[in-house]
């Protein structure tokens, strides 16, 4: 989910949805510090002051790992390739793959209406989920104001403290939103928002019958094989080996946030996975293997996402991924996400030949920002086969 700590945070809307972050890509051309290896630069970002690195490229040269700093800044242990962590709103992919499968399945429709599948959910303060499509949910053009706005286990050190272990059902997080009218009329403009993909989880529910953790456990995990990917439910912890979480949530030290109880993110930043396995995930589902080639054609059609102009100049928003430009040209999809204590970046070209996945914990320098940039510079220079291993 992206959901950053307010180190990161603007006073835009991206402060509590996609995450408020404010920097620039660098354009092609532009001076950079080179930096000629996967090592070099996860060296780079973790010289920004995270706690932990972990970067996986898959490309011509095979598979490479790189890491740097510590998985636990209490025991010293160092970064391994094979850690798991949360990966916040890469979640969203997930479920857009399985309601795309569905409608490949002929069960619902990108034009059923929220009111449709959950009648009488989305109402109050002008919100009419009559008016709002499915394809507009996974595409963050329904208008709906984004709950995680209003969540203070997001927001500050005692609101976490406090809230970590508190369990929130879907209809609690959507009716946080429906407390605020909306910010556009559905399909008018772009606005990236939580809330329509926990409204997504709860469709995919009342389609099936099943929750939406079971869906995907069944449609993706477990025909992948994605063995160290977990859909957590209320449980607070990471299992086996992993990267510890820390934030001081812009201000005072910083906490351990590992142990978060992840229904206040549900379908919208709840599963926690490796490098490894979402490598093999987007692998599939850009290779053609999750999705039939007309929902994976609705899945690459974007609209501007204009939003984020300040981050990756030029992005576009899909059913559940971004398409951003490279900046030795043309681009990728991706969909990265942010939940406390961690940050996931990502990309695969669109011939699927290179994937990048970058995992960094704390909260990296005082603003964010530069952080941020090492991070899709990562990804940009991976994807653009720029240096050397």
């Amino acid at each position: 989910m992206r959901i950053t700590t307010p180190h990161r945070t603007a006073a835009t809307t991206l402060a509590t949805a996609l995450a408020g972050l404010a920097f620039t890509m660098p354009a092609a051309g532009a001076s950079t510090p080179k930096q000629d290896t996967l090592q070099d630069r996860v060296n780079a970002i973790q010289s920004t002051g995270t706690a932990g690195v972990l970067a996986e490229v898959t490309g011509a040269r095979g598979q490479r790992y790189a890491t740097a700093g510590q998985a636990s800044t209490e025991t010293g242990a160092p970064v391994r390739p094979y850690d798991k962590f949360r990966i916040g709103s890469a979640t969203k992919t997930f479920i857009a793959t399985v309601v795309l499968q569905l409608v490949g399945e002929g069960r619902l429709s990108l034009n059923d209406t929220a009111e449709r599948w959950l009648p009488g959910v989305v109402t109050g303060h002008g919100n009419d989920g009559s008016k709002i499509t499915i394809r507009e949910l996974l595409q963050h053009t329904s208008g709906l104001y984004n709950y995680t706005a209003d969540l203070p286990e997001i927001a500050s050190t005692a609101g976490f403290q406090a809230g970590r272990f508190t369990t929130y059902t879907p209809a609690q997080l959507v009716a946080i939103a429906m407390r605020h009218k909306p910010d556009f009329a559905p399909g008018t403009s772009w606005e990236y928002s939580n809330t329509n993909y926990i409204l997504a989880g709860m469709i995919i529910n009342k389609v099936t019958g099943h929750s939406w953790e079971q869906e995907v456990n069944e449609r993706i995990i477990q025909p992948l094989g994605l063995r160290q990917t977990i859909t957590p439910g209320t449980y607070p912890y990471i299992p086996g080996p992993h990267m510890d979480g820390y934030s001081n949530f812009g201000s005072g030290p910083a906490i351990n946030v590992t142990a978060n109880n992840m229904s206040w993110g549900d379908a919208a930043g709840a599963i926690i996975s490796t490098t490894a396995d979402l490598t093999r995930f987007y692998s599939a589902l850009l290779g053609g293997r999750l999705l039939r080639p007309a929902q994976l054609a609705e899945m690459q059609t974007t609209v501007p996402a204009r939003e984020f102009d300040p981050i990756w100049p030029g992005a576009r928003d899909g059913l559940g991924l971004l398409w951003i430009p490279l900046t030795c040209g043309g681009g990728y999809f991706s969909h990265g996400g942010d939940a406390n204590g961690y940050s996931t970046r990502d990309g695969i070209t669109p011939d699927g030949r290179r994937i990048a996945v970058v995992e960094e914990t704390g909260d990296g320098d005082t603003s964010g920002l530069v952080t941020e940039h090492a991070m899709d510079a990562l990804v940009d220079q991976e994807l653009c086969g720029t240096g050397s291993r």
